[in-house]
């Protein structure tokens, strides 16, 4: 693969604002911590991160719009390109300590995803992708596992924790799933879900009440990977929604087969 100007960009910002992430993370027990919201904490490492992406970006296009995490806006106002970013994906840990958190930088032209990157500093692993072109770890080409019963498939998912609505129905979903499955996982960073997933480390993914900067560049590595991704109703409205489902196609058929009573009633609610 050779990468497009743009996603060399994405990769160099990633790259760059690792260094800053694990310098950070060296002194996680003395980071200055805010709360934003009910368990949605942000450090100030996660600033600092955000600042030397955001640099690289604007620098290379300054006439795109970007949608960051921890910036404003948070809405496109200009251009139909727009650069979407999540400085620290897996903040929880991050100031835990727990070494599993993420970069993710992704390029949308209007709705799609065109490019996109999640960096795991700690390991030096960098999963990419562009649109029609495949996904990558480094250097090697990924694809979703093989797996074709759900009975044998390692899922990963997430806790609603910021979402207080949403979890007690989630978690009747998550019992139901559970015995069905081989297993499941909750490593508190969905762009290294779906990066996983796309490697075919997990064999699915599900997920609810996600922002767009969680699950972009995820998602567009999935479907390079061969995956289908939708929201939990088996539809195209994840990004707006929040709510995923991704694997195989194999698998998502039948993960989907229980998260779409989920999904229509949060829709009709």
């Amino acid at each position: 693969m050779t990468p497009s100007p743009q996603l060399n960009l994405a990769i160099r910002a990633a790259r760059e604002a690792g260094t800053i992430a694990l310098q950070q993370f060296d002194r996680h027990a003395h980071l200055k911590i805010e709360e934003k919201g009910r368990s949605d904490l942000v450090s100030e490492a996660d600033q600092m991160v955000e600042k030397e992406i955001l640099f690289h970006l604007r620098k290379g296009y300054p006439q795109w719009d970007v949608v960051a995490e921890e910036s404003r806006p948070r809405r496109r106002q200009r251009s139909e390109w727009c650069w979407v970013v999540d400085p620290i994906d897996g903040t929880t840990n991050f100031i835990h300590g727990i070494p599993h958190f993420a970069i993710s930088i992704a390029l949308m032209r209007e709705q799609e995803v065109m490019a996109g990157v999640v960096y795991h500093p700690v390991s030096g692993e960098l999963f990419m992708a562009e649109r029609g072109a495949g996904a990558f770890l480094n250097d090697h080409r990924i694809r979703i596992s093989k797996t074709e019963r759900l009975q044998q498939a390692l899922i990963c998912t997430g806790f609603p924790v910021r979402h207080a609505p949403y979890l007690p129905p989630y978690l009747t979903l998550f019992n139901q799933l559970l015995p069905l499955c081989h297993d499941m996982r909750r490593s508190g960073s969905a762009a290294l879900d779906l990066a996983y997933t796309a490697a075919g480390r997990f064999d699915g993914f599900w997920e609810v009440g996600l922002a767009p900067w969680d699950m972009a560049a995820g998602v567009l590595l999935l479907r390079e990977a061969g995956g289908i991704v939708s929201d939990l109703n088996g539809r195209n409205s994840f990004i707006h929604s929040g709510h995923i489902v991704a694997a195989n196609p194999v698998i998502h058929e039948q993960l989907v087969a229980h998260t779409q009573a989920w999904g229509s009633n949060q829709s009709s609610s």
